[in-house]
């Protein structure tokens, strides 16, 4: 597979801390709608805890990541999605954090220095209400998951298209 071509789609968190979770339920409906339409080869749909090296070793050569996690911000707004773009050449702090302790920022970082930053790098990050121990998103957080998984593939039609017509 070339290194353009993969797509990887990585849910970030702990499902077990309520809105942490939202990662892994985009992720897990994501491959609901797989079963009835199959995504472009080379697209890979994964979960993880948070961890820098997971994280890079699942977008490693990727031409596109897409990576949703919950986010924490001052004052926060349970349900408020950030878009954040990065790429190899520029790399911007997001206003808003994850929640984890090392987490996204980190593995960006260190994959920067690395040299095994993905193509592109697409993040959502989704401000929470709630990371106590417990299963189940709150409502704000519940209400922004399907709106997540049809940009999550948005971001892969663009990406292909863009492909398709040899920008990059």
């Amino acid at each position: 597979m070339g290194t353009h071509t993969r797509i990887a789609v990585i849910g970030v968190g702990n499902e077990f801390r309520r809105d942490d979770g939202v990662g892994w339920a985009v992720a897990a409906r994501l491959r609901e709608r797989a079963e009835s339409r199959a995504f472009p080869p080379g697209t890979v749909v994964a979960t993880c805890d948070g961890d820098p090296v997971r994280l890079i070793g699942l977008w490693e050569g990727a031409g596109l990541a897409v990576v949703v996690d919950a986010a924490h911000a001052e004052p926060g707004h349970p349900g408020l999605v950030h878009r954040i773009e990065l790429d190899a050449e520029r790399l911007e702090q997001s206003p808003a954090t994850s929640s984890h302790g090392l987490g996204l920022g980190e593995a960006v970082e260190l994959a920067r220095v690395l040299g095994r930053l993905p193509g592109r790098l697409v993040v959502y990050a989704v401000e929470g209400a709630d990371a106590s121990l417990g299963s189940g998103l709150t409502p704000a957080v519940e209400g922004v998951v399907e709106p997540l998984v049809a940009s999550v593939e948005d971001e892969i039609v663009r990406y292909r298209v863009a492909r398709a017509r040899g920008a990059s």
